[in-house]
């Protein structure tokens, strides 16, 4: 039951994150992915079909690693984020050290998962060379 909620949870703030320049909708939309999937999979499967979410979801679901260019302009737009919300939180007094690594680190976690969407490749996917994506050589 915990794993649901968290996702609801998750799947809430992603909602948000559509509307609100600034919060990520991704990252909350793969831990709603995560924590369905191991509580409740008829849940992950109607966040899949959402018409609202499916944009977001392909890169989770479909196997398919995040365009280049996608990641790029992800990177970007969250960094600036990143920097003019310690820019105006610093003028305005209220940045603190620790408000200010949270801030850095949860930039840094969503710099690593956009990057780690780019790269991932499912089992059985093929590479550029057509061959089956394997960890190693691959025994006869």
């Amino acid at each position: 039951m915990g794993l649901a909620a968290l996702g609801v949870l998750s799947v809430g703030l992603g909602a948000v994150g559509v509307f609100v320049p600034g919060l990520p909708t991704t990252i909350f939309l793969i831990v709603a992915t995560y924590c369905f999937a191991r509580s409740c999979p008829w849940l992950e499967e109607r966040l899949l079909r959402r018409r609202l979410f499916a944009p977001y979801m392909r890169f989770v679901d479909g196997g398919e690693p995040m365009p280049r260019r996608a990641q790029v302009v992800a990177m970007l737009l969250m960094w600036i984020s990143v920097v003019a919300s310690l820019g105006l939180l610093h003028v305005t007094g209220r940045l603190g050290p620790w408000l200010a690594a949270l801030i850095v680190g949860a930039a840094a976690t969503g710099t690593g998962a956009i990057y780690a969407a780019g790269r991932r490749r499912h089992p059985g996917a093929t590479d550029d060379a057509g061959t089956l994506g394997t960890s190693g050589p691959v025994a006869s």
